[in-house]
């Protein structure tokens, strides 16, 4: 909690005819100027700079507001601290030197013309969670929601969510709070960022703050900036944030863009996203996301297959990865599976792997190539260690086409960290593709238990993010 020592004042004018009255009520009215004048000048924090909040560990920690132009402003942490001088628009900001996660509770002042003094600030790493509704999907309305909200008790790990809300411009701030996770903070934060958070904490064993900044239906184009120019969802959710130092992102949003059939088009979406995330954040902002599940409704023939593709090729951006989520369908015809422990759980293998160094198997089979043998077609993957089918059935959702195109269900065996795909009535192989229709189940995996992303061979456009 913020607490400001400002000082607030009322006066009051009566009527009178007498130049002694008259006096009193212009020393009155002074007063009430001078008053109202100083309380103006009280320095100001954003939100998400406040009691209860994590700053990133290994970073300088900037802490940024306003006051009235030509204010000096100090801020103390421990036995750091810095100064700095309000500009003409009323702006200031310090930076604090870099600290190492130590798991105890810091407290920083803020001094002007009043004090703030923020308490129970914690020392480690920070995520940003964004995207469409199955981000901003809330654990309450999960698989297991009910365990998990009673076991939420966890102290080190802190919630900030953002409300929607969309601006012409870059807003300044937004109107949340930091919260201590409990099982009564826990139930309408977004599953899919709260269990990433919490297997990072289990792992690295540092505190962890989660910020919700996500918003059902949105497209991917309100939360672009380019060339300095925000989308609505943009300027009032993410660019308030961006002074605020942060380890990296998750992602899980596409589902609207499929429905206006963007196809291989999302990558293009996907690269400035991340390329103008990273201009106003880090130039080098980890950022994972989740490859969108299979569904039944109303996407158009084809038209997730290719959006599929294009998250797949955002993989060749740098410091990228895509947790796959095929098998985590519980039904089919719900945009929103329910599952979101394990998508949280993927995520963080990624960021286990690329951002922190663990040695963990981090993504399922992703298609590298494919070489004709005869009638055969032996398909190479990455992340192949330990191929099988995670049924112990025959492997499905293999197709084959000769040079007509035509595509045909086919016979597919695992020989090491290959797939060798064939069909008797294709003599010559030319093209291989795995699950890619919009009901997609297929049950190759690796050993990990991971699954395979759906692909096709011709021209593809994929990365591996090895």
């Amino acid at each position: 909690m913020k607490s400001s020592k400002s000082a607030n004042a009322k006066a009051s004018c009566f009527g009178t005819t007498s130049s002694k009255g008259r006096a009193l009520g212009l020393l009155a009215a002074a007063l009430l100027t001078t008053f109202t004048s100083a309380a103006s000048a009280d320095v100001k924090l954003p939100t998400v700079i406040d009691s209860h909040m994590v700053v990133q560990r290994d970073t300088p920690i900037v802490i940024w507001g306003s006051a009235d132009a030509g204010e000096k402003v100090s801020v103390t942490m421990g036995d750091a601290s810095a100064e700095a001088t309000a500009g003409d628009n009323g702006k200031w900001s310090v930076s604090l030197p870099a600290r190492k996660a130590d798991g105890k509770p810091h407290s920083i002042t803020i001094a002007g013309r009043n004090t703030i003094t923020l308490e129970d600030v914690l020392i480690g790493e920070v995520w940003v969670g964004s995207g469409q509704s199955n981000m901003e999907w809330q654990l309450t309305s999960t698989n297991g929601a009910a365990e998990a909200i009673a076991a939420a008790n966890h102290p080190n790990i802190r919630l900030f969510h953002v409300p929607k809300v969309q601006k012409p411009e870059a807003a300044d701030d937004v109107a949340a709070d930091w919260k201590v996770c409990t099982p009564e903070n826990i139930p309408a934060f977004s599953a899919v960022l709260y269990y990433f958070g919490k297997k990072l904490h289990e792992e690295l064993d540092v505190p962890v703050g989660l910020i919700n900044s996500s918003w059902g239906g949105s497209p991917i184009e309100p939360w672009t900036v380019k060339d300095g120019k925000g989308g609505g969802m943009y300027n009032g959710m993410i660019a308030p944030l961006t002074s605020f130092s942060i380890r990296g992102a998750i992602w899980y949003q596409g589902e609207t863009n499929v429905i206006q059939k963007n196809g291989l088009a999302y990558y293009d979406r996907m690269q400035a996203l991340i390329e103008g995330w990273r201009k106003e954040w880090q130039p080098t902002l980890p950022f994972y996301f989740v490859q969108i599940a299979p569904w039944s409704g109303r996407y158009e023939e084809g038209q997730l297959p290719a959006l599929w593709e294009a998250q797949v090729q955002s993989l060749k951006i740098p410091d990228t990865g895509m947790a796959v989520v095929t098998d985590l369908v519980d039904n089919i015809a719900d945009i929103h599976p329910r599952n979101k422990l394990d998508v949280g759980n993927r995520l963080a293998r990624w960021a286990l792997t690329k951002t922190y160094g663990k040695d963990v198997v981090y993504s399922g089979p992703l298609f590298k190539s494919v070489a004709i043998d005869g009638n055969k077609a032996r398909v190479s993957f990455a992340h192949a260690a330990g191929l099988k089918s995670s049924d112990g059935k025959a492997l499905t959702e293999f197709q084959i086409a000769g040079e007509d195109g035509k595509f045909v269900d086919a016979t597919a065996e695992i020989d090491g960290s290959n797939v060798v795909v064939s069909v008797e009535s294709v003599a010559a192989p030319k093209h291989v593709r795995f699950g890619w229709h919009k009901l997609a189940n297929p049950n190759l995996v690796n050993g990990a238990g991971l699954p395979a992303s759906p692909f096709q061979s011709n021209n593809w456009q994929g990365g591996t993010g090895e």
